[in-house]
């Protein structure tokens, strides 16, 4: 087996990141089927190293334990198993099955006789993506980037380092079996203090995607010029309607909170309305709680689930994104609080009502102001694979540029192509000419 082509070790990150921008300019020449050749020479390295994936998890694992400072949330993230190298595969394989972003024109227009304007996508160029712990990363962002013509360095967590060395490995080696130079276009950086140096970069790195802790993301948001994709926390809501099917709210509840509890989009704050808390309240509790779920509660979700244990809720447990088995449920007046609770006290990331009545449906999914909103369904659909998008370069609660969980659209941008004969503006400066201004199919 060749070596593997490991991240060069440049002290200089600036030199890297610019070798990163030129491997990445020769990636965006090669053509949607060749960039999809590499795609699919990735998948099937990462299924034939599988058992060197494997091994360098359980050695990142144990080090994670044996450090002192393990807790549940961060050891599930770590960890992948033979299943999870095979997603892994299979959502690489999935992005190669997508049509070429890069292979179509979005508008074009006849200025004038012989003067036509396109309007065609490109790559952003660098991406710099700042993770921690989950090794299904870097196959997620590795096949977006490939696949979009964008360089790509990466920063993994320290406690994922040897697992991200063999997934990075993989990638290069993919590129190089292509050619040698476009190696360069994924790297990876390990130590904590060239993040700083990234954030400085904004001549060399485009866009910055910190995939970690709220605080860590707050903190990347607050020190880059650069453009940053990424979401503060995902303080996720349910809203149980007067109209909802009861029986089966208990269900979508517990797989939003329960399924994966550390994901972003797993739910946090349940509202109740009022006129169902009474029936609805003693019965959730019960089944949140036989789920290991710790409970938190305004004082009148106490008041209705009598003896069953309510921890209090504080100020704070309305903003607080847990990544846990804990859960606040809090009684509400009617829809309209909901909505005005939700917008007070959420993240924009993911919010869901539950409810049989469609114009309820209809105001809360208008007015609720999140990436994504739902009606009858787990807060967990809010990822790129369930919707469709092959996988995620992350999760966005802003308004501008990408939205929710963003896949190929999010690494792209666009430029006017003008292609004339010779005119210049004096013409229609004077009114000697006139523009058509036709749109082209």
């Amino acid at each position: 087996m060749p070596e593997p082509s490991l991240t060069p070790p440049v002290k200089d990150v600036q030199s890297l990141a610019r070798n990163t921008r030129r491997a990445a300019r020769a990636l965006a020449r090669l053509s949607g089927e060749e960039r999809n050749r590499i795609l699919l020479a990735a998948a099937d390295l990462l299924a034939a190293r599988s058992p060197e994936i494997l091994a360098a998890n359980r050695k990142d694992c144990d080090a994670l334990a044996a450090a002192g400072n393990e807790s549940p949330a961060l050891a599930k993230r770590l960890k992948t198993s033979e299943d999870g190298v095979k997603e892994m595969v299979l959502r690489v394989r999935d992005v190669a099955a997508l049509e070429d972003p890069l292979g179509k024109v979005l508008a074009a227009t006849e200025l004038d006789d012989g003067l036509i304007l396109r309007k065609v996508p490109c790559p952003l160029g660098v991406v710099a993506v700042i993770f921690e712990s989950r090794p299904d990363v870097i196959p997620q962002v590795g096949s977006l980037a490939i696949k979009t013509g964008n360089g790509l360095v990466l920063k993994g967590g320290t406690e994922a380092r040897f697992t991200n060395r063999v997934l990075a490995a993989i990638w290069r080696d993919a590129l190089a079996a292509t050619n040698p130079a476009l190696a360069d276009a994924v790297c990876l950086l390990e130590e904590r203090a060239e993040i700083m140096q990234v954030l400085e970069m904004e001549r060399e790195i485009d866009l910055v995607v910190p995939r970690g802790s709220s605080e860590f993301v707050n903190f990347v948001f607050r020190n880059s010029r650069i453009p940053v994709l990424g979401h503060g926390s995902g303080v996720c809501h349910i809203f149980v309607d007067r109209a909802a099917d009861l029986e089966s709210a208990i269900g979508v509840i517990l797989d939003s909170k329960t399924q994966y509890p550390a994901a972003c989009n797993a739910a946090e704050k349940v509202l109740v309305h009022e006129e169902v808390a009474p029936r609805f309240l003693p019965a959730l509790l019960r089944a949140l709680q036989a789920a290991g779920v710790e409970v938190r509660g305004c004082a009148r979700t106490a008041q209705l689930c009598g003896e069953l244990k309510v921890v209090p809720a504080v100020e704070e447990d309305w903003t607080t994104e847990y990544g846990d088995l804990k859960i606040t449920l809090k009684v509400v007046r009617d829809l309209d609080e909901a909505i005005e609770h939700i917008n007070q006290y959420g993240s924009r990331h993911t919010d869901c009502i539950l409810t049989q009545d469609n114009a309820a449906a209809e105001q809360f999914l208008d007015e609720v102001d999140a990436a994504s909103v739902m009606q009858n369904a787990s807060t967990r659909f809010a990822d790129g694979f369930r919707y469709g998008l092959g996988a995620e370069i992350g999760i966005s609660n802003s308004k501008l540029h990408a939205r929710g969980p963003v896949g190929m659209e999010g690494l792209l941008t666009y430029k006017y192509r003008l292609r004339g004969s010779g005119q210049t503006v004096a013409g229609y400066a004077a009114g000697a000419r006139t523009f058509k201004h036709k749109r082209l199919s």
